[in-house]
């Protein structure tokens, strides 16, 4: 049975916005006639009716991932409980509380959270989603991946933090890194981790405003050097594996 990513929303934090990169990040996971969508940014206020998703799954508690939430929504919803802690929402069906590292079976598909270093006032994660023979993992906001070896293991797709190509967007705060992994860098962990196909989506304006053909060129350069099969997602990108 095939597994369908549509990739909602590719743009990330940022101001800048064209026709392929024009929503926040969010992916919807099609499964057995049943959709489940991941992440739900500010630009989904009074939209998620449109998709109409079985649940929503939230990464962290930041505005260009949750702060959709605003205007409620009509499906359960799961998050951590220090996301929800943050998460400011209207009237949502029911909330859920996902455990790191405890899998959540939702309508066939399995979704295990795995702690990210990405943020200390808003903790993210991203998620391991198992469904059939189909395992792939989302991570839209990343600096490292608590776990990695776990996270990654015997995976048919990546799908990353695709903030910045080269140079990693890093500072410290209270001791602790905070920001982006550069897609160079997520490229070396699917080497290390046998990973061989990966797509980047939370597009930084590196993507975003640059010249298309050029900047998905080099990514595939990037991606050959790692042994790994590397694209950049699009809004509307529909993915069967």
């Amino acid at each position: 049975m095939a597994l369908t990513l549509t990739f909602l929303g590719t743009r990330g934090g940022i101001d800048a916005r064209t026709a392929r990169h024009r929503m926040h990040s969010a992916l919807l996971i099609s499964w057995r006639r049943k959709d489940v969508m991941i992440d739900c940014g500010a630009d989904w206020q009074n939209k998620v009716g449109q998709v109409n998703p079985s649940a929503i799954l939230i990464t962290h508690a930041h505005a260009d991932h949750a702060y959709g939430l605003k205007s409620g929504s009509p499906c359960p919803v799961y998050a951590t409980r220090g996301t929800w802690r943050k998460i400011r929402a209207g009237s949502i069906v029911s909330k859920k509380v996902i455990r790191p590292r405890v899998p959540v079976e939702l309508f066939g598909i399995e979704f295990e959270a795995f702690s990210v270093e990405h943020s200390i006032r808003a903790p993210a994660v991203g998620y391991r989603i198992t469904a059939g023979h189909h395992s792939i993992f989302y991570v839209p906001d990343v600096v490292r991946i608590r776990d990695q070896a776990l996270a990654l293991q015997d995976l048919h797709l990546y799908i990353g933090d695709g903030a910045s190509i080269t140079r990693p967007i890093l500072r410290k705060r209270d001791g602790e890194l905070i920001g982006h992994a550069s897609i160079r860098t997520q490229l070396d962990w699917c080497r290390e981790e046998g990973v061989r196909r990966a797509i980047f989506s939370h597009c930084g304006s590196e993507i975003v405003t640059g010249n298309q053909r050029i900047v998905a060129n080099k990514i595939r350069v990037l991606g050959k050097q790692a042994d790994v099969d590397a694209s950049i997602a699009h809004d509307g990108l529909r993915v069967t594996l």
